[in-house]
């Protein structure tokens, strides 16, 4: 067996696995065979060296396992042309290939009556080609150490075994059959065999030659006949070949069986035996033999994420430049005047700015895309709340202040005002200066945020390089200067709505706030959805849209109704002093202490009525002209 495996791998022939027959078979021993044999289901053919009781018996195993047909047997001379280890297992055994010696009858030289059965045994050929082999080595030699001498000579008595050998393996005659006898280096007669197959004709089984072997293989292929009786040769390999984009995984100690595995996730079929990871920019086409580019994809403006921002955004910088052109068209009138022009059109400003920065949060990034939205996604809301803090900050200093003495504030005027707005937000500015030289502007292309599990939904995402951290930071401001105006719009609520805007400033601020509580969880909680690119960006727009909508409604939609569709209501509120104004705060802190005995705020209105009557030069409503 060792050296058919040997030759077997030397031609190319693979042996899935070697099964060893016991010398005493236990029972199920046969049927353990015959499944160790399918372990290897599409290694069919079957080289059986072994008598004809464990032959018969291997078939009767393969029988049981319904096995007929499945497995082409190959025997030795020990199966031959034999009837005994088929008897009653045709179909099983039908197909098998068997050889035997390649031998003839020696006729004339039987001495038997004429009406016998005797039948001559196949060997008795070989046993006298065996017999003459000896004669000639003996004869060769006494020639060679006897010369000229009868009978046996000192050198030659008694025989020298291994001697003799050596004449053995070089005599050379004609047979019996007149086939030449001869021996190789190994001490073994040229091998000369004809080559069976078990073949079953209109229900005749029988074993029919097909071939044979003398120094080469002859083979009749077209008389070969295969379970079932077709003529097409069956396939025998120990595994399939594996499909594209698979590997094999040998199995240990046999090289031509093998496991097929897919090259699973990012990886591609590198070779025969190895898978590869694509790289980190690409992923495995369908059927992972190669690596192909990852698709690049951007919010685009056709997007249903981008067209409800833009939407907005469209609509918001028409009603502020609406606004605006109101505004100034009735620049001198007493509304304009009362609103604190110079703060309001600031304000209006940084309004139009948070609009538009949807547009560069949807533009495609690139290095100046990605440059402005670093300086306006803030600074439109820096502005706007920068502004409005101004704004609350003075109503509360002239009230705290009148409480304390008649004299009026410092930095009420509204020159004073903008230095204070402009200084506000030039901190915003210079933060986004320092976050330029620290860490300059680009875009990035994203592999790791939608490199799903299923590489065929791999994408690559075009973004800023803004990360969640740094964005806290760039609204971090804006939020602070936000709560801060909201703190003074809470401390301003009951000062009299006739002298200032602080009630629309506390709704809008409180507006606000909600606005931006709901956006925190829905931006930070959807960091790991496959959509978080979408959900972010339209979060964060609509946000800033509905903030700066929150302010323009709130503060001056009610102000150019009233210019537009109540001039009559247009027109000066009765002037009063600096003192009135610190008379009203006095009264204000007095009886706000009687509010808490009266039902209905009775306190605030009788203090209404007490300011009326003050005198009559000069502090225009919340934030007019002083």
């Amino acid at each position: 067996w060792g050296c058919l495996s040997a030759i077997s791998a030397a031609g190319g022939v693979c042996v899935a696995q070697s099964v060893k027959i016991p010398r005493e078979p236990k029972p199920g021993e046969f049927d353990k065979i015959i499944r160790r044999l399918l372990e290897t289901s599409h290694a069919r053919a079957v080289i059986i060296f072994a008598n004809e009781d464990d032959i018969r018996r291997v078939l009767e195993a393969a029988k049981r396992a319904n096995q007929t047909g499945h497995f082409i047997w190959m025997g030795s001379d020990s199966w031959g042309s034999k009837i005994a280890p088929v008897l009653h297992l045709e179909e099983v055994a039908e197909g098998s290939v068997t050889i035997l010696p390649k031998r003839v009858s020696v006729r004339d030289r039987e001495r038997i009556g004429q009406d016998s059965s005797y039948e001559q045994e196949g060997k008795v050929q070989f046993v006298i080609d065996a017999v003459y082999a000896m004669g000639h080595a003996l004869h060769n030699m006494h020639k060679n150490l006897c010369p000229g001498k009868v009978g046996l000579c000192p050198r030659m008595d008694p025989v020298d075994g291994v001697e003799l050998l050596k004449y053995i393996r070089n005599v050379n005659f004609s047979g019996i059959a007149g086939t030449p006898v001869t021996f190789n280096e190994n001490g073994d007669a040229p091998g000369r065999y004809d080559i069976y197959q078990y073949q079953i004709r209109n229900s005749t089984p029988e074993y029919k030659v097909i071939g044979q072997w003398t120094d080469h293989l002859h083979l009749k292929v077209e008389n070969m006949l295969w379970p079932g009786g077709g003529s097409q040769q069956p396939s025998s390999i120990c595994s399939l070949p594996c499909k594209p984009g698979e590997r094999k995984k040998l199995v240990k100690g046999i090289p031509c069986c093998w496991h097929c595995e897919r090259c699973d996730g990012y990886q591609y079929q590198l070779d025969e035996f190895h898978c590869k990871r694509c790289h980190f920019n690409e992923r495995p086409n369908e059927n992972h033999t190669s690596c192909t580019p990852i698709p690049i994809i951007k919010l685009e403006w056709s997007s249903p994420w981008a067209v409800v921002p833009v939407f907005i955004a469209i609509v918001g910088i028409i009603a502020t430049l609406f606004v605006v052109i109101t505004f100034v068209r009735y620049n001198d009138t007493p509304i304009v005047k009362a609103s604190g022009r110079e703060l309001s059109y600031v304000l209006l400003t940084g309004i139009f700015l948070c609009y538009a920065t949807t547009f560069l949060m949807i533009a495609e990034p690139d290095l100046s895309t990605c440059s402005l939205r670093r300086i306006f996604l803030g600074l439109g809301m820096s502005i706007s709340y920068a502004a409005l803090l101004t704004k609350t900050n003075r109503i509360y200093r002239i009230f705290e202040q009148g409480k304390k003495s008649v004299s009026a504030p410092r930095f009420i005027s509204p020159a004073s005002q903008l230095v204070i707005t402009f200084s506000l937000i030039s901190l915003q500015l210079v933060g986004v200066c320092i976050w330029f030289i620290v860490d300059p502007s680009h875009s990035v292309i994203d592999y790791e945020d939608q490199r799903t599990t299923n590489p065929h939904f791999a994408r690559g995402i075009l973004k800023c390089d803004i990360s969640d951290l740094s964005l806290i930071c760039l609204l971090g401001y804006s939020m602070l200067l936000m709560v801060t105006c909201t703190v003074y719009a809470i401390k301003t609520r009951g000062v009299p709505e006739t002298f200032n805007e602080a009630k629309p400033i506390g709704f809008t601020m409180y507006t606000t706030c909600i606005v931006w509580l709901a956006f925190i969880p829905i931006f930070f909680g959807t960091s790991q959805s496959a959509e978080k690119m979408y959900i972010q960006t339209t979060t964060l727009t609509i946000s800033v849209s509905l903030s700066a909508s929150v302010s323009l409604g709130m503060l001056y939609m009610p102000k150019v109704y009233i210019i537009l569709f109540h001039p009559e209501q247009n027109v000066p509120k009765r002037k009063r002093s600096l003192k009135a104004v610190v008379t009203a705060a006095t009264m204000s802190n007095k009886f706000s202490q009687k509010g808490g005995f009266r039902p209905n705020g009775e306190a605030k209105s009788e203090l209404c009525e007490n300011l009326e009557t003050q005198g009559e030069v000069a502090l225009n409503t919340g934030n007019g002209e002083s």
